[in-house]
């Protein structure tokens, strides 16, 4: 397992390269991106008042994303290179994209 300072350093900037791509879809898709204390927001202008979090999980070294009612933890996979969600085998940005797309109802590309 890596140690906490690398895993810091690996997270923060996934979570920043994703904030970025975020930002610039998410007028397109009809949603927010708010950013802080480590974590990412998404809101969603509809009646549920819809938000997806995406943040650290430092002691396991996890990325988790709560959305669609489901909680997503994704690892560091040095051989991606990337966070991936061992179910699936989709890294953050493929897991966003879907989960996004489901949400609105038209393809994301994260």
């Amino acid at each position: 397992m890596m140690d906490e300072h690398e895993f810091q350093k690996k997270c923060d900037a996934a979570l920043e390269a994703l904030r970025r791509r975020l930002m610039e879809v998410g007028d397109e898709h009809d949603f927010e991106v708010e950013g802080g204390s480590g974590k990412l927001e998404i809101e969603f202008d509809d009646d549920e008042g819809t938000r997806f979090v995406i943040s650290p999980n430092t002691p396991v070294r996890q990325i988790w994303i709560s959305a669609l009612t489901t909680s997503f933890k994704l690892g560091w996979s040095d051989e991606a290179q990337a966070f991936v969600l061992d179910k699936t085998g989709e890294t953050l940005k493929q897991v966003m994209s879907r989960i996004l797309s489901e949400k609105t109802g038209s393809a994301v590309e994260v």
